[in-house]
């Protein structure tokens, strides 16, 4: 952890009576970066306009010397702000479209006998999505009905996201003085993008274990991280909140480097946002992630404002909206992959496989050999 952040840490755990002060001495703390800044951009995604979009993963084994399995993630969100429109596949193994059987998460599962030449699987799914802008409004836009049994559970706690301790501890004193959920969830948005922070250095999206990371005072990861710790800090207060495992497809059409995605090769495009359920509003989007990650790798510089003018239009959107140029293909947490022998994973955001020697490595595409490509349909 860098000395500014662990300052910030301390503070917002310690004295510090209001998490708004953390954000107050992250402005403080910054470097000239903010000062020396261009003019404000503009990212102002609104709702609308519907785009649809093509996804492609394909698979390719080395000649298999035992059994192996290959779990691929298929479009399980249905909602306001993206509808699926079927999926294609092909395979020289044995395929099948199933899902995790407990939390609705679909996926492609292809099994190949051992000796078989050039095995592939490839799948492509139709997604039709739209900007969200949930904050502004009528409240329908969103869909304020769900159910108690529905919202119960996206208060529950996990192995990775656990509502106690040390998560519980940290959320009271974030949410401290706050009256109501909405103030409770800026409070810990908040308190987020000023003490968490991108870390490049993290493979894939991180594992989302946010009681470790409380634990240490390491806040630094990825998406899978700092949404996580977001999630569970909502979740802690009795706030419904979950992830949602995704991808971007396409560049953002607000010039942002870091919040596009390249279409011709999408490896490594993999990306988890958040939501919370108000009760005027429904579900809401947020992404503190995406913050951090504008903060740390848009510039050279490691921006440490989100009053930066290059932060300061994105920090106000991801509260309560996001572009539509992303996809999502579930929200599940712990996810027990049907026919494996392995263990459940964190979450099903990546291509999955596995022999009888063990897992394939999902955060190395080019060994484990796969591609993944997006086309927009006019």
């Amino acid at each position: 952890m860098t000395p500014v952040r662990r300052k910030f840490l301390t503070t917002a755990l310690g004295v510090c009576s209001s998490p708004f002060l953390a954000t107050s001495a992250l402005s403080q703390g910054s470097s000239s970066v903010a000062s020396a800044a261009p003019s404000e951009r503009t990212f102002a995604p609104s709702p609308g306009k519907w785009r649809t979009f093509e996804i492609t993963t394909r698979v390719e084994i080395d000649t298999p010397t035992s059994a192996t399995r290959v779990w691929l993630p298929v479009p399980s969100i249905e909602s306001p702000w993206q509808t699926s429109l079927g999926n294609r596949f092909q395979s020289n193994g044995s395929t099948v479209l199933t899902t995790d059987g407990e939390q609705g998460i679909k996926m492609l599962l292809t099994e190949f006998t051992p000796g078989l030449v050039k095995p592939f699987v490839e799948i492509t799914s139709t997604v039709k999505t739209q900007s969200r802008m949930d904050l502004v409004g009528p409240s329908h836009l969103t869909g304020t009905s769900e159910s108690l049994d529905t919202l119960k559970y996206y208060t529950r706690s996990t192995k990775l996201l656990p509502t106690d301790g040390i998560v519980k501890k940290t959320a009271l004193q974030i949410t401290q003085g706050s009256v109501n959920e909405d103030q409770k969830v800026r409070a810990i948005y908040e308190w987020v993008v000023a003490n968490a922070w991108r870390e490049p250095k993290v493979r894939g999206c991180g594992e989302g274990d946010i009681k470790l990371m409380l634990e240490t005072g390491n806040l630094g990861g990825k998406c899978a991280d700092i949404n996580a710790l977001f999630v569970g800090l909502c979740r802690s207060v009795g706030i419904p909140a979950r992830d949602l495992y995704g991808i971007r497809v396409v560049p953002s059409a607000y010039g942002y480097k870091e919040l596009s995605g390249n279409p011709e090769s999408l490896k490594g495009a993999q990306h988890c946002r958040a939501e919370v359920y108000l009760k005027k509003k429904g579900w809401v989007a947020m992404d503190p992630a995406d913050v951090a990650k504008v903060m740390r790798q848009e510039t050279p510089e490691w921006i440490k404002s989100p009053s930066n003018p290059i932060v300061k239009p994105v920090y106000q959107t991801l509260f309560g909206g996001w572009e539509g140029n992303w996809l999502a293909w579930n929200s599940g947490h712990d996810v027990k992959l049907p026919n494996s022998q392995g263990p459940a994973i964190g979450f099903m955001m990546y291509p999955i496989a596995e022999n009888n020697e063990g897992r394939f490595d999902s955060y190395s595409p080019d060994t484990f050999k796969y591609q993944i490509k997006a086309k927009e349909l006019v």
